[in-house]
């Protein structure tokens, strides 16, 4: 755990909410100070809700660091419960009820006597997972909860469904694009005649958890959250999954192929027939997908060899590259993730894709990797975003953590063929194209602005004197800031403090040499 003003993952128990909120009437407790609960207020602006269940904050004050946990705990799960009438209630501690060493498994258990509805505890240790792996871990936990107490009560269907069928697992609020993500799969599911058993935990009930595994396998779009459900259903219930994210043309291709497999070897024991769907590959491909088109004609072929940076989550992050790299023909120079914790995986994936590779939670790490590598584009988060503005190079954003405009009212799903649709589109636009700045330039677009240096790196002590300045806003602007930063950068090493016009022929000589 770490004092910081940005991170990439949120704490523990933001993911627990985002699970508990994603499902129908389930209603979430965390004992928190006050303050804690701006979830509710994050989760009706970005989704643009107002018909969810909101969290409840336990509120740590005074009087309970006075007089203990127990019976707030305890009232508040009993109140929530006789009005909501929820089908759960979860408990999520935070990292002030870990300091106060609050033993609130012990609350769920007096709660739950009392309680009609079911209660538990979110088992997740705040000092050593982040949102992403929290909401992983309690989705697992609640769908343990309910099949295992399904056997307990003997109440449990063996049969799968006569017709092929999945759980689509990982959909779930304030996710990246997931609601048109999802919308996506349905229709590409759809088109392969397979049913959709169950989608978890975004709209699903924990009443009808009992009944995922009527289904023949289990379709992860995104490894963050729903993998370890997966493993969990593999390994009690036999249930196949595919975690292969259906991201640009060549993995969603795979993806499908994984699918036939599955149903062909499944449909040996059923009724139901093989299936083919190298010719549906085909046609979406050439015909609805047009980044396959794109990526031939000149103006990708414009991008071919400009040098990116891409940083995000695993799923996205390793996609994107994949993407940019045999598709696009653009180089990536670094490829990153946030998330540590499948940093393994990342690199087998991404391995001869990129240049380097880059597993942090520093975003300071990331701005200087970028300043340093001077790339045409980032692709990233809203960080890197950010990051983008101050050096001047354009960003798409691919990944969380985002702002209120990667929430679009529009149609912009990352996966399947619409998917990569609004990739490439995503890609091409990030780009400077052609001769816009310098367009730009000579009409005057640029003048009104201010020349100052972008570096993430400090320039303490640096002064361009006013005939340097002049002789900088003389340069084209989409070569002016690499100009700065290479004279910058000269100047720091001979250990120059004004930057004169001899400097800067000095610096471009000593560059050329």
């Amino acid at each position: 755990m770490k004092l910081a003003y940005w991170m990439y993952a949120g704490p523990a128990h933001i993911g627990t909410l985002r699970v508990a909120s994603s499902f129908k009437n389930v209603h979430a407790i965390m004992h928190a100070p006050l303050g804690d609960d701006y979830f509710n207020v994050m989760r009706s602006m970005l989704e643009r809700e107002r018909d969810f269940t909101a969290a409840t904050a336990s509120i740590v004050d005074r009087h309970v660091l006075a007089r203990g946990s127990q019976e707030r705990v305890v009232d508040n799960i009993l109140r929530k419960d006789k009005e909501e009438h929820p089908d759960l209630i979860i408990l999520t501690p935070t990292c002030t009820s870990s300091i106060l060493q609050e033993d609130l498994q012990n609350f769920v258990n007096r709660a739950s006597i009392i309680s009609d509805s079911d209660v538990i505890f979110a088992d997740v240790d705040h000092y050593q997972v982040n949102e992403i792996q929290a909401a992983d871990r309690t989705l697992e936990q609640v769908v343990r909860y309910y099949l295992d107490r399904c056997h307990r009560q003997e109440k449990w269907d063996q049969f799968v469904t006569d017709a092929p069928s999945v759980n689509i697992i990982g959909i779930f609020t304030l996710g990246f694009h997931n609601q048109h993500d999802c919308r996506e799969l349905r229709r590409l599911l759809r088109d392969l005649d397979i049913e959709i058993n169950q989608i978890i935990p975004e709209g699903g009930s924990v009443e009808d958890l009992k009944n995922l595994p009527k289904a023949w396998f289990n379709l992860i779009p995104y490894r963050e959250v729903g993998l370890m459900t997966a493993m969990y259903l593999n390994k009690e219930y036999g249930m196949p999954y595919i975690s292969t994210a259906p991201m640009g043309a060549v993995d969603m291709a795979e993806w499908i192929r994984q699918i036939q497999k599955n149903v062909n070897t499944l449909a040996l024991s059923s009724s139901s027939k093989r299936v083919d769907y190298e010719p549906y590959i085909d046609g979406q491909t050439r015909f609805v997908s047009q980044a396959a088109w794109f990526s031939r004609s000149i103006d990708c072929q414009n991008l071919t060899g400009k040098e990116t940076v891409v940083f995000g989550d695993t799923t996205h992050a390793a996609s994107i590259t994949k993407i940019l790299v045999r598709e696009m023909g653009i180089r990536v120079s670094c490829a990153g993730t946030y998330c540590k914790h499948d940093a393994e995986w990342f690199k087998e994936q991404i391995q001869g894709f990129c240049d380097e590779i880059l597993i942090t939670d520093d975003h300071a790490e990331v701005g200087d990797m970028i300043a340093h590598m001077e790339p045409s584009a980032i692709f990233g988060t809203q960080m890197e975003r950010h990051i983008g503005k101050r050096l001047d190079i354009p960003c798409g954003v691919i990944s969380a953590p985002v702002h209120i405009q990667n929430f679009p009212l529009g149609y912009r799903p990352f996966l399947g063929y619409e998917g990569t649709n609004q990739i490439a589109d995503l890609v091409y636009n990030s780009f400077a194209l052609g001769m816009e700045d310098h367009l730009l330039d000579i009409f005057g677009g640029h003048d009104t602005k201010e020349i100052i240096s972008k570096s993430l790196s400090t320039d303490i002590g640096l002064i361009w004197n006013p005939e340097s300045r002049l002789e900088l806003s003389k340069i084209p602007r989409f070569a002016r800031e690499k100009v700065e930063r290479n004279t910058e950068k000269f100047a720091r090493q001979k250990g120059i403090e004004t930057i004169t016009v001899e400097v800067m022929y000095a610096a471009k000589e000593a560059l050329n040499t």
